[in-house]
């Protein structure tokens, strides 16, 4: 064989091979993979293996996909492809008491039938025919429980929703959480309306909504859920004082100036609750709701905020908590996976008295030097400015969070104190009823309690840690609420699910940078503003003057003296100087970012180019330097 005819044969030959031994082992190692992201994103969590080996009886998955119709979307053919495997991934682990199979609906098809008998959302992609990209589970009662839609930006949370759809199955009966709050997005049963919390509690929970004026609490009811709650009156506080001597578990969310509270900022702020607190079981369990609310420089926000002349930017706000997880418990199970923030908006401290009867747990505090910011000042939208204007380091980290555990005793130690009976005829005979039938007084905790106490309840508003464009999370707020649901009901499962890494990656330089920056341009820039203010109210002063009589002659400074004049032109150049130097330090303040943009680009854009071309001259001058053979 000659040299010129041995190469392209040698090639045929090498892809053959390939080709053979791909179909070869390919099917022999479908199960076997290696994961080597640095947060194991494709590697089942113990909670879903836990889950998959654990189920008590054969469950069925149905993949929905349209195939043809997929396949004109890169980002759907994709993620399709990722929830195929990571179906053979849960069938592998669970043996034969889980079936995967995958349908394609055609058009007029029986399996389209079955899509939308089930309920997956036929997306119009205006083209023929639909889309259908869903999972339909089944178990052997029949039982039906629906992902509608498998939305690519959604990907964080596949697992979890695949686990806790197979998890309902195999317990169809989820506990119930019954919800107290004055918040207007934590009202309703968390169907489509709400925040973003709320609808996530809904897919896991039985929601049952507690009215403000309640007389009696749902009896099925399995965790308390309070959220900003009103003012309780003594039988009212009873109620739950019995709930949680017999059930022990609750979340409570309790603020000294809750921003989001519902009322009027026309009628003043008296019109609105802005605080709730813990009332008299504070005294009972050794924690009381701080009266101020915190701020706190080390874990402030970084808001998109005014900052002057109409101008917006990304400055970090004292006010606002982010706090990450190195100011969390690590032994929690609520807080140990956590891997990103919990924001918080004006928040209270907890305050733990020494002689408390409780085991108590801090899971979330503030930095080292926090301040105390009125309740009356911080509910209102203070700027960066004026928060700092108002901050006195106190020394010591704030409790934001805590987890009390232990036996509890009744904070009605005379027994049950008689019901407020209403005017109206007809309630007042449903309150006598309802007193009747209420369950004896017990005066100490039949189980040990298990409550979880927050300082603050606008944390669980959208704008806190939900992006509002793509409905992503991009703060822990709804996971950590979550966590604690799945714990106080006993099922731990989806903890580890919930809090997986996600596979974003925040732009940690970039963010150095403008912290960086920040501090270097901050106070000048708020000098200079304030300037600005104080010469712009200046000359809008003398302006008025002239123009109370010079106006309808067309000269402003016909009335002014000549040292007003001069003033007036001084002020005029001092401004233009001052606005100049406010736009010079943007530009410097951004500067370093756009660089390491322009860089970035430079690489993506040229960067393979130029090293090809590099490894081109490499091997030319290799050859050029052992010369021909």
């Amino acid at each position: 064989m000659s040299p010129r005819s041995f190469l392209p044969v040698a090639t045929a030959l090498l892809l053959a091979i390939f080709i053979a031994a791909t179909l070869i082992i390919q099917p022999l190692l479908r199960g076997a993979r290696a994961d080597f992201t640095e947060a194991s994103l494709y590697t089942l969590s113990d909670g879903t293996v836990s889950a998959l080996q654990n189920l008590q009886e054969p469950v069925d998955l149905t993949f929905v996909y349209t195939r043809r119709v997929g396949q004109e979307y890169p980002a759907v053919r994709a993620y399709a492809t990722r929830v195929r495997e990571l179906l053979q991934a849960y069938r592998a682990e669970a043996g034969a008491n889980l079936r995967v199979r995958e349908i394609d609906p055609l058009p007029f098809s029986e399996a389209e039938d079955e899509a939308v008998a089930a309920g997956i959302v036929a997306v119009d992609t205006n083209g023929e025919d639909p889309l259908y990209f869903g999972i339909i589970g089944r178990n052997t009662i029949d039982d039906q429980r629906v992902i509608p839609f498998l939305a690519p930006e959604q990907e964080e949370t596949l697992e979890y929703d695949l686990t806790r759809l197979i998890a309902r199955l195999d317990r169809p009966e989820p506990p119930t959480v019954g919800i107290l709050s004055t918040l207007q997005g934590m009202q309703g049963d968390g169907q489509g309306a709400g925040y973003s919390f709320l609808q996530e509690a809904a897919k896991s929970f039985n929601i049952t909504q507690i009215d403000e004026d309640f007389y009696a609490l749902p009896e099925d009811m399995d965790v308390l859920l309070m959220v900003h709650p009103p003012d309780l009156d003594d039988w009212q506080t009873w109620l739950i004082d019995q709930f949680l001597l017999r059930k022990g578990r609750a979340i409570i969310l309790v603020d000294p100036a809750a921003k989001t509270a519902p009322g009027s900022e026309f009628g003043g702020l008296r019109e609105r609750q802005i605080r709730s607190d813990l009332g008299r079981f504070g005294d009972v369990w050794g924690v009381h709701l701080s009266e101020e609310a915190v701020a706190d420089t080390e874990s402030a926000l970084p808001i998109q905020a005014p900052v002057g002349e109409g101008r917006t930017n990304v400055v970090r706000h004292p006010l606002y908590l982010a706090a990450p997880p190195a100011m969390m418990s690590r032994d929690s199970l609520i807080t140990a996976e956590l891997s990103r923030t919990v924001n918080f908006g004006a928040p209270g401290a907890l305050e733990i008295d020494e002689a408390s009867p409780f085991d108590v747990e801090v899971l979330i505090h503030t930095g080292e030097a926090p301040s105390w910011i009125p309740a009356e000042e911080a509910v209102k939208d203070l700027s960066v400015q004026d928060t700092l204007a108002l901050y006195e380091p106190v020394e010591g980290e704030k409790p934001l969070a805590v987890r009390l555990h232990g036996a509890l005793v009744s904070a009605f130690p005379d027994g049950a104190p008689p019901p407020a009976v209403p005017d109206d005829p007809v309630l007042a005979e449903l309150v006598r009823a309802s007193a009747q039938t209420a369950q004896p007084h017990i005066a100490s905790s039949e189980r040990d309690a298990e409550i979880l106490i927050l300082s603050d309840a606008d944390m669980v508003d959208d704008g806190l840690y939900v992006d509002l464009e793509s409905a992503t999370a991009f703060a822990d707020n709804g996971a950590l609420l979550m966590n604690a649901l799945d714990v106080m009901s006993g099922d731990a499962n989806l903890l580890s699910l919930r809090a997986r890494a996600s596979s974003r990656r925040p732009m940690s330089r970039v963010e150095a940078m403008r912290d960086e920056a920040q501090a270097r341009f901050f106070g000048e820039q708020a000098q200079l503003e304030n300037r600005l203010a104080e010469a712009q109210a200046r000359l809008q002063e003398l302006q008025q003057i002239g123009s109370t009589d010079g106006f309808f002659e067309g000269d402003l400074e016909a009335t002014l003296t000549d040292e007003e004049r001069s003033e007036l032109a001084e002020l005029r150049t001092d401004i233009v100087e001052t606005r100049s130097r406010l736009r010079s330090i943007e530009r410097d303040f951004r500067r370093e970012i756009d660089a390491l943009e322009g860089w970035l680009k430079f690489i993506n854009i040229f960067g393979g180019a130029i090293l090809i071309g590099l490894i081109g001259l490499f091997v030319w001058w290799r050859r050029r330097k052992v010369g021909p053979s």
